[in-house]
């Protein structure tokens, strides 16, 4: 994905989310449990934690093979555990492209 569509992405996203909590009636954990509360709507919160654990298994294998810090990765999957796309898209923002440092030919 080109880089300039994930920072649009994490920018829009994130004010988005803090629109919405801003002017949210219930708390975070109120709103989770509320979800968890319904069969149908349970469903989707799994399904999206079940995503957001793929893409933190992920980030955990990159920031390895980038020697990156563990701090640096957990920092990330807390986000993804708060805010789900938030911490792989920040993450994906900050990382160096694959073109980075090769020479063209």
């Amino acid at each position: 994905m080109h880089k300039g569509a994930v920072i649009f992405l994490l920018l829009a996203f994130s004010l988005y989310t803090i629109f919405t909590m801003a002017i949210a009636d219930e708390s975070l954990l109120a709103f989770g449990y509320r979800m968890m509360s319904s069969w149908d709507t349970a469903q989707v919160i799994i399904d999206l934690y079940v995503m957001a654990l793929l893409a933190i298994v992920w980030m955990y294998k990159d920031c390895k093979s980038r020697n990156k810090s563990l701090y640096y990765w957990m920092t990330f999957t807390f986000l993804t555990l708060v805010f789900v796309s938030i911490g792989p898209l920040l993450y994906l923002s900050l990382r160096p492209s694959e073109q980075q440092g090769k020479v063209k030919a």
